[in-house]
Order: C-alpha cells, then sequence, then structure tokens
C-alpha cells in the first residue's frame, strides 16, 4: 500500500492527471445500480495521495491550489464521466435533431461539473496538514462543493458521494438524521480514511482513521438495524393503489398521430388483471406517469370521458399531463406547465400541481441562452412551444381518499430538503416521471435510488409511477413493499403504507448539517495550527 500510494503522491504530468481521471471513474461503481461499497475507497483513498502530492508542487501557496484544484478536476470529470454516460441516451431519441449534440452532453456536462469537485480540492488544500485531519479536511470540503452543485445554477445534485451508503436500506437509514449530504460527510470520510494505510509513519498512524471509519461504516448498519422495524408498517384504509407503467419508447410517446393508440394503450393496461388475478375495480386510485400525453387532456373532452368511463364509483386517477393557460390578450399561445391532474369519474379534473424545478434545455431554455440557441434553430428536447413555464410555489396535492401529498415531477425528487411545501406537512411523496429517454442504463436507477432517499429523509411513503420503470411503493422506511422493474409493462397493485413521525432532518436537517460540517472544519483548523511553526500564526 506504501509503494502505491508514493507513486500517486509522487505522480507528474499526464501521469498524475491520469490517475485522477481513473480514480474518480471507479467511485460510480460504488452508486447504483452497482452499489459496490469498496470502490469508495478505491476512488477517495488517491484522491488523498493527489492532494498530498498537490503539496509538493511548490513553495507557494498558489502553485498547491493550482495543483490540487487540476488534480480534483480531472478526478470530477471521470466521476462524472462514468456515473452520467448514460445522458447520451436521451439524444438518439430523435436522433436526426440532436445526436450531433451527444458529445457535449456526454463529456461537456462531465467537464462542467468537474468544477465543483475541483473547488472542493482547493479547499482542502487550504486546510491540508499531514495525519488523519486531512481526511476530516476533505471531508468538509467535498461535501461543500457538493451543497453548492445541489445549488448554484438551478442545483443539480445527482449522484453525490452520499449515495455510496443511501442506497443500501441499513446504511441509508442515517438519512433520517442527516440527509443526503450529511451521508456525503460520512461516505467521503469513511471512503477516504483507507489512505492512511499507505502514508501513516507508525502502525497506530496507519490505523486509527481506517478502524474508526470501519466502526463508522458498523454503526451506521446497527443504527440501520435498530430503527427499521420487522414488520411491514400498517396502510392508510380504503386506499387502493394501481399504479400503471405503459414502458412506452420515447419518440412513440410524444408522437400526436399516437394519440388514440396511445390512450387505448394507457385504458387496457390500466383495466388488466394484475398479479393477485384483480382487476382495476378494486383500485381507488390509478396512478400515470409523466406527461403521459402527446396532447392537452384538459382540452380533450373525448379522453376525459374515457378515463371516466374506466374509474369506477369514488375512484380518481392521478396522472402526469401537460397543461396550457388560456393566453392573455395579444398572445398567440398560453403558457404551458409540466403538471399532475386529479380526474375524477366524471372525467372532471379537480385539482392540478404545476412542476416548479424544471430541467434546463431539457424542459426549456434559460434566457441568457435563448437568443443565441434560438438563432442557431435549436430548442429544448420536449415538443412544447418556447418550452414549459415553471410553477410558482410547491404546493400541497389534495386527492379525493388520500392523505396530502408532496407531489413531485420527474428530477424534483432528487433535491434534498426541497421536495415539501410549505405548511402542514404531507402525508405522502408522489414522484411520477419519464426516464423512457434513458432507455436501459444506469440512469432510471439512480433516479429511484435518489426519490427512494427522499422518502427516508422525510419518513413519508413514497409513491412512484415511470413510464418505463421503475415504479414502486415506498415505505417511510426506505423499504419497497411493491415495484415494476424497469423495461416492464403492467400494473402494480398496492396498499399505502402510514407515515411516520417527522424525521429529525425534517425537523432540525439544516442544524445538524451545519454542526456536522463544523466540527469537521474546527477538527482540520486546530490540527492545522497546532502543526504550523509560531511564526506563521501570526
Amino acid at each position: 500500500m506504501t509503494a502505491i500510494a508514493d507513486r500517486v503522491i509522487l505522480a507528474q504530468g499526464w501521469r498524475r492527471w491520469l490517475v485522477a481521471f481513473l480514480a474518480g471513474a471507479v467511485g460510480a461503481l460504488s452508486l447504483p445500480p452497482f452499489g459496490i461499497l469498496p470502490a469508495l475507497a478505491l476512488s477517495l483513498a488517491p484522491a488523498v495521495w493527489l492532494l498530498d502530492g498537490a503539496g509538493k508542487a511548490g513553495p507557494s501557496r498558489g502553485a498547491r491550489l493550482r495543483s490540487a484544484a487540476l488534480a480534483g478536476w480531472f478526478w470530477g470529470f471521470g466521476y462524472f464521466v462514468a456515473g452520467l454516460w448514460w445522458l447520451g441516451a436521451a439524444f438518439l431519441v430523435e436522433a436526426d435533431q440532436f445526436a450531433w449534440a451527444m458529445p457535449f452532453g456526454v463529456l461537456g456536462l462531465p467537464a462542467l461539473l468537474a468544477f465543483f469537485p475541483a473547488f472542493g480540492f482547493g479547499l482542502a488544500q487550504l486546510l491540508w496538514t499531514p495525519g488523519a485531519a486531512r481526511i476530516l479536511a476533505f471531508a468538509f470540503a467535498l461535501t461543500v462543493s457538493e451543497i453548492l452543485r445541489g445549488h448554484l445554477f438551478t442545483g443539480f445534485p445527482w449522484n453525490s458521494p452520499g449515495m455510496a451508503l443511501g442506497q443500501h436500506l441499513w446504511l441509508m437509514q442515517a438519512a433520517s438524521v442527516v440527509g443526503l449530504y450529511g451521508l456525503t460527510v460520512l461516505a467521503v470520510g469513511i471512503g477516504a480514511a483507507p489512505a492512511l494505510l499507505g502514508t501513516g509513519r507508525t502502525l497506530r498512524d496507519r490505523w486509527t482513521a481506517p478502524a474508526l471509519a470501519a466502526a463508522m461504516l458498523a454503526g451506521l448498519a446497527v443504527f440501520g438495524l435498530w430503527r427499521v422495524p420487522s414488520a411491514p408498517l400498517a396502510t392508510v384504509e380504503n386506499v387502493r393503489l394501481r399504479i400503471m407503467q405503459p414502458n412506452l419508447p420515447q419518440d412513440a410517446k410524444f408522437n400526436p398521430r399516437n394519440r388514440d393508440a396511445i390512450m387505448q394503450r394507457y385504458l387496457r393496461i390500466s383495466a388488466a388483471p394484475g398479479r393477485d388475478g384483480r382487476d382495476h375495480s378494486a383500485a381507488t386510485h390509478i396512478v400515470w406517469p409523466e406527461s403521459a400525453f402527446p396532447f392537452l387532456l384538459h382540452r380533450d373532452p373525448a379522453s376525459l370521458a374515457q378515463i371516466g368511463a374506466l374509474l369506477e364509483p369514488g375512484s380518481v386517477l392521478v396522472t402526469g399531463a401537460a397543461r396550457m393557460d388560456d393566453p392573455l390578450p395579444g398572445e398567440a399561445v398560453g403558457k404551458f406547465f409540466n403538471a399532475i391532474q386529479v380526474i375524477d369519474g366524471q372525467g372532471t379534473i379537480l385539482g392540478s400541481y404545476d412542476k416548479v424545478h424544471l430541467v434546463p434545455f431539457g424542459e426549456y431554455v434559460p434566457r441568457f441562452l435563448d437568443t443565441l440557441i434560438r438563432a442557431a434553430g435549436l430548442r429544448q428536447f420536449v415538443h412544447i412551444p418556447g418550452g414549459f413555464e415553471p410553477g410558482e410555489r410547491r404546493t400541497t396535492l389534495s386527492v379525493p381518499g388520500l392523505p396530502p401529498m408532496a407531489a413531485t415531477i420527474c428530477y424534483e425528487a432528487i433535491f434534498p430538503g426541497e421536495v415539501l411545501p410549505d405548511g402542514p406537512r404531507p402525508s405522502l411523496i408522489l414522484n411520477v416521471t419519464n426516464d423512457a429517454w434513458f432507455g436501459q442504463t444506469p440512469g432510471p436507477y439512480q433516479h429511484f435510488a435518489q426519490a427512494r432517499l427522499r422518502a427516508v429523509e422525510e419518513g413519508l411513503p413514497l409513491v412512484r409511477a415511470a413510464n418505463t420503470g421503475i415504479s414502486a411503493v415506498v415505505d417511510p422506511f426506505g423499504r419497497v413493499t411493491g415495484k415494476l422493474p424497469l423495461g416492464v409493462e403492467g400494473v402494480l397493485d398496492a396498499g399505502l403504507p402510514t407515515a411516520i413521525s417527522a424525521t429529525v432532518y425534517n425537523r432540525h436537517g439544516r442544524f445538524v448539517l451545519t454542526a456536522t460540517l463544523v466540527i469537521c472544519l474546527m477538527a482540520a483548523v486546530v490540527r492545522r495550527r497546532r502543526r504550523s511553526p509560531p511564526a506563521q500564526r501570526t
């Protein structure tokens, strides 16, 4: 181990950048769907050695920071290329229009995202000191960079290192206290600690931090075993869910010529017998996925009537559907929204939720790039004139027969601490999505894992309907009570698990995360000041 560490620390030029890239790429194996936890150490331990090497870049602080930031950029580039390569599938749905841009999605986005770990590595270098304290400095700095990635430029917290822990049932329970970013502190600390096996001067130096990391990992598992009850939760009375997964390819789903065939497919699958042999008549609530129709459902009385005919008396349909406001004076068309709509047995729309957090370039073109992109003859992926408009704010969606719900559409479910509306706490999280853009790749698995973690963070059940999968019902502890796998057509019949009391994260999440980061920072700063000569401390 020492020989490997020395070679990484002393690597220069292209060898150093290659090591950083490969170490980052290996880290993606710790994420869904692979979940190989040791890959976390194989990725983060070399990152520590690269930062050790940055300290040898020269006598000036600037040289050390540049070396650390470059190592962080190449590490991040490898991590995001390996973890997000599947985004390229979206560019092939309409290959005649978008295939040329695939390199920008597969390589360009990771290149931009890599600036966040570059910042994290640079910040860690400012706090760097020999010994175990540098592990805490690294955990603090990389988590700060992840928080920034999750919030700046509309935010994109996809594949935060905390998901390496957040996909395993027993380990994910800590999210009920610290949330995703708290898990990231833990994941980085645990994954980076084995670096000391190759750099410690004494047996104690080499083994103390890795032993503490192993004990922490075991402690997380024990906490998970203690927290998760052995028996299933009770289900909400008089609620029987039926989630419909049509498994439609993306190119067919948004072709208006297929409107009648698509509607008939939805109706046929929704009415078909489930695994227990019962048909839709037992369901009190039928759920369809995001943007289910290549037309405006609320302006199509015939389709609403067909839905009404499907529903039994007293039952309702909850479905994703684009909607359009009436145009204002002087406007040719109204504003379009990506919405969830609630429909009763009379074909009447009872309520609606408009998506607040839209996908840049997927659902709208950022205004500062709008003129340039349209001049080039380009548009967003969805076939909506001008793109979608964001909803004004998150609101509780009221559905007859269901407790109040927090509605999320597509990747709104990946933002920790942002899925619940202001006001009284809802009793479930609904997520409708369309991951058909990404085919049979890791993308849908990663998306589901992140939505599942929101259930643990908030102590609420999750009901998820996805066009091609993964559709599921998840209880507040992250246990999957029913699931339709990726790439399968069918229905999922399930009860609705009851919510549990508000979690520590729900009530005090920001305080707990801040306290965790402050502890890591103070430990690193105190250690650095103790090792600095008196002349440097004045």
